[in-house]
């Protein structure tokens, strides 16, 4: 029989932990996590990199307490919740317009939907829909954002896609690929997180990069 103090220690949940969110949820917490991240600006400090290496990592019997997913239900859930909450942002950004991003007091939130509107001007819709799935917080606002600049349904929605299946299938896989391949790989967590996120902005300031080059080539010549 448990005890009030087991009960507790079991129900505190870190939202801010990958580990903790897969031991207390699962597959399920993965595609909330997932919708929530992408679909609703209150879940912008959700760690979306994170927890999808670390479920593809525990997929394989690696990490501790004897958390184990199945990798096909976790895949889907993943792919699901991504998509499915980039389309609720889209949609929610294109009935409240700005009025989402207008009222927010954070300033990492109004940091990102300056990067994510400086995507969108400098890449077009395409390109940017699918970097900003890469980047932390801007995945999270450009898609109200660009409902409430009328980017047009079926291009948001194609490219959301590829870029929701590529990033969550992606990241998910990793994981599963370096918890196969490697023994006792949760001691290296950590950093094996750190290092996934840090691979994961690269696209996105090649990007910027090449884009920034080419608006001083194009100044100089001018």
């Amino acid at each position: 029989m448990n005890t009030p103090m087991a009960l507790s220690s079991q129900l505190a949940v870190n939202p801010l932990d990958a580990r903790s969110l897969l031991a207390a949820f699962g597959v399920l917490g993965v595609g909330v996590v997932m919708f929530a991240e992408t679909g609703l600006l209150i879940g912008f400090f959700l760690p979306g990199d994170s927890l999808l290496f670390t479920a593809g990592l525990l997929c394989t019997g690696a990490g501790q307490h004897g958390v184990r997913l199945s990798l096909g239900p976790l895949l889907c859930a993943a792919a699901l919740g991504a998509v499915a909450g980039a389309q609720c942002g889209y949609l929610l950004g294109r009935r409240a317009g700005g009025a989402l991003l207008a009222r927010s007091s954070s300033a990492r939130l109004r940091d990102g939907a300056r990067r994510a509107e400086e995507l969108l001007e400098r890449y077009g819709h395409a390109k940017a829909i699918v970097l900003a799935r890469f980047v932390p917080v801007v995945r999270t606002v450009l898609n109200p954002l660009a409902g409430a600049l009328g980017v047009p349904a079926r291009v948001f929605t194609v490219w959301q896609t590829a870029g929701g299946l590529v990033w969550s299938i992606g990241l998910t896989l990793a994981g599963y690929g370096l918890g196969s391949s490697i023994p006792d790989v949760d001691r290296y967590l950590l950093p094996l997180v750190a290092m996934i996120v840090a691979l994961s902005l690269v696209p996105p300031a090649a990007e910027l990069y090449r884009g920034r080059r080419h608006t001083e080539k194009k100044e100089a010549s001018g």
